[in-house]
């Protein structure tokens, strides 16, 4: 089961900066979404990482869903849109970034993470699908290519499904994909 994820944060890193948002669609049934907005875990923030974003700290310490609550709903969420012989499938622009704190938040506050330790990054299935070079991989460039001056919003779940969408899209140009419909895309049933 694919998911697109993306999240929000405080700053680069899970070990100094907080997740503030995280958004969840599955790519090929993107009404099934995830949203929540999470209280920090500390003070640590970046300036423009906050102006990116539009949350403020402040408000998330009183709005915001406690760390170990929101994991754990993310949690039960996959498991209910996950069938039982499937496995989720992490899906992000740029996932090494939005997977490190996913996973850091996951065995920090439940123990495990669903996803396992690997996920598929759209800016390397771009590179892999047209050839190009890593600096062609950039969302402006690609986005560009697919969305034309449409822009990512910066809110978690709304960036989701435009990643759920740019996926489809690049999918639908495969080789492989040209000779089969969309919904019989399925990833084997691998160990990480």
């Amino acid at each position: 089961m694919l998911i697109s994820i993306d999240i929000e944060t405080a700053g680069p890193s899970p070990r100094e900066y907080s997740i503030l948002s995280i958004g969840a669609c599955v790519i090929f049934e993107p009404t099934k979404t995830f949203y929540v907005e999470i209280q920090p875990m500390n003070e640590n923030f970046q300036p423009e990482a906050l102006h990116i974003s539009g949350l403020s700290l402040e408000k998330l310490k009183t709005t915001g869903l406690t760390p170990r609550d929101a994991m754990r709903r993310f949690a039960d969420w996959l498991e209910e849109v996950t069938p039982r012989e499937h496995k989720p499938v992490f899906v992000a622009f740029n996932a090494p970034f939005d997977w490190m704190f996913v996973n850091e938040y996951f065995h920090h506050f439940i123990g495990r993470n669903p996803f396992g330790h690997s996920a598929l990054d759209i800016k390397a299935f771009y590179m892999g699908m047209t050839g190009s070079c890593w600096h062609e991989t950039s969302m402006s460039n690609v986005t560009r290519h697919y969305f034309g001056e449409r822009h990512l919003s910066h809110h978690a779940l709304q960036d989701a499904l435009d990643q759920a969408e740019l996926f489809r899209l690049m999918l639908a140009e495969t080789p492989r994909r040209k000779q089969e419909d969309n919904e019989s895309l399925r990833i084997p049933q691998v160990d990480d």
